[in-house]
């Protein structure tokens, strides 16, 4: 799998993968991490799952107020599918499951992603960055596209593989394993809603500029959350399958 992920999966959960990745993915699960943002355009229903719309200003999420779709329902949101496709992927021994489990598989990795973005986790008044304009360098962009994918790729130097060591010990002094028997805690994982308030919103509105310096404060940021995602589905997957 992409991202060093395969090197913290256990034997038992990696061989689980390797039997629901269709044989297009090679045994690589980074291969297919984008099917879900190419699927949405025929699945329009999933197109909820991949963001949490909170407060403007408030900077915190509820589950209770946040997780709902564009019509008002319930659980239709970026943690309540990764709740729902944990619940999926928990049948993987049934003799006869009642889901999709490749395409759950798929989602959670997925939305796993998604939701250490933090602008996936944004304001609901600007739809988490996708409202605002701004330019990139010499670019015209939204600033959700900023953090989705510019600065990211502007790092020529590539991922720094420190910030793997560097975000596994800030997930144990954030406590970031589940609670009893829980496999997964996407309800702490919104904490991007506050990376979001101190990093991507912070100093822009429509028709900034941003170049060296927003680029070079958050490059660290994006890294960590990255590291954040591939150890935390590492973990998920593992607490699912073994």
């Amino acid at each position: 799998m992409g991202g060093g992920r395969e090197a913290r999966l256990s034997s038992i959960a990696a061989e689980a993968v390797k039997k629901l990745l269709p044989a297009s993915a090679h045994d690589d699960l980074g291969r297919l991490c984008p099917w879900a943002d190419r699927i949405k355009f025929r699945y329009r229903w999933s197109s909820d799952l991949h963001f949490v719309n909170t407060p403007d200003d408030v900077c915190s999420y509820n589950y209770t107020r946040d997780c709902k779709g564009r019509n008002g329902a319930k659980g239709r949101c970026l943690t309540g599918a990764i709740n729902n496709y944990t619940t999926q992927l928990l049948s993987y021994r049934d003799k006869k499951p009642r889901y999709n489990l490749t395409e759950a598989l798929l989602f959670l990795s997925h939305f796993l992603g998604d939701i250490h973005q933090p602008l996936h986790v944004g304001f609901a008044s600007d739809m988490g960055g996708n409202r605002i304009k701004v330019t990139w360098f010499n670019t015209r962009r939204v600033l959700h596209h900023v953090w989705d994918t510019d600065v990211i790729k502007r790092d020529e130097g590539g991922f720094n593989p420190s910030n793997v060591d560097q975000a596994n010990g800030q997930i144990k002094l954030m406590h970031g394993r589940p609670g009893g028997d829980q496999k997964t805690c996407p309800n702490m994982y919104a904490e991007s809603i506050k990376a979001a308030c101190q990093w991507a919103y912070k100093g822009v509105h429509p028709g900034s500029v941003l170049k060296d310096e927003y680029y070079e404060t958050r490059l660290p940021i994006v890294e960590m959350r990255l590291a954040q995602a591939g150890i935390r589905l590492a973990a998920t997957l593992n607490r699912i399958f073994t």
